[in-house]
């Protein structure tokens, strides 16, 4: 099953991010990830969503959601060269003799440590999602006592 990534505009109203997921769930849609945020345009935001199915089920995620009236633009960007983020913040059990291991985990994905308490690292990850998901793995070992992950947002690449 492919997984794919849709920008939809909407007007920036209350209640459009629940119609929009509310739609999802009443077709029996998943929704893996999303994201929302103001767009370029002001009074429109952009919602990233990724989704599992077929065609035929993208096919439809797009004519539903152009029945929605707040629904301006549908866009399938996985059908594009794209550029996909997620960021992660990591909360991570750092005892002072284990912070030079976990600085080489943070450093080797170019990662940031934001924030560093007596026992304790909160790092930042931006990447795709198996970067932020096997950085994960690799801090595990360690203590993570909190996650928190954002989600996909994504943008077409070059001048489309």
């Amino acid at each position: 099953m492919m997984k794919y990534t849709i920008a939809v505009l909407v007007n920036d109203q209350p209640g459009v991010l629940q119609r929009v997921s509310g739609l999802f769930s009443r077709r029996g849609f998943n929704i893996d990830s999303i994201t929302v945020g103001p767009s370029e345009e002001a009074g429109l935001s952009r919602m990233v969503i990724v989704t599992p199915g077929d065609e035929h089920t993208l096919e439809q995620v797009e004519k539903q959601l152009y029945k929605l009236i707040d629904v301006i633009k549908v866009i399938d960007l996985s059908s594009k060269p794209m550029v996909a983020r997620e960021l992660a913040l990591i909360k991570v059990k750092a005892e002072p003799p284990q912070r030079p291991e976990i600085m080489g985990v943070v450093d080797t994905f170019r990662a940031s440590v934001v924030d560093i308490g007596t026992s304790s690292l909160v790092v930042q990850v931006v990447g795709d999602t198996p970067k932020i998901d096997a950085m994960i793995e690799l801090l595990k070992p360690y203590g993570i006592r909190e996650l928190s992950r954002t989600g996909i947002t994504a943008l077409v690449r070059g001048n489309l």
